[in-house]
């Protein structure tokens, strides 16, 4: 995941603007995605491999092998593979509570690696 918080635009409320690359695995809340309508390969994959497969996606960015966008169109099961993994700008309430925690804490430009 990537972020970088910004000032919001009504209210003085605090946004954040995230890109994200997600792996889904047999432990997903749904076990579906745009790459994986059935659902086949999500169900058999166990959470240690996703977080594996990220950890490696994460070097190969780190290593200049690739743009997180590129690897974000690629890998992710997010639908917002199909604009680089950005999930653009959001606020309080509007992501999964472990998400926008871990997105509000963020400081900066930040590439992390979570798994949930």
């Amino acid at each position: 995941m990537s972020s970088a918080a910004a000032a919001g635009a009504g209210a003085g409320e605090e946004t954040v603007r995230a890109s994200h690359i997600l792996i889904k695995h047999e432990g997903s809340r749904r076990k579906s995605s745009w790459k994986d309508p059935e659902g086949r390969v999500i169900s058999a994959t166990t959470r240690a491999d996703a977080a594996a497969r990220l950890g490696g996606l994460r070097d190969q960015i780190l290593a200049g092998g690739a743009s997180f966008a590129d690897i974000a169109a690629q890998h992710s099961d997010c639908s917002s593979a199909r604009r680089g993994g950005d999930l653009g700008t959001f606020g309080r309430r509007q992501m999964q509570k472990p998400f926008e925690d871990a997105t509000y804490a963020l400081k900066g430009l930040c590439l992390v690696s979570l798994a949930a």
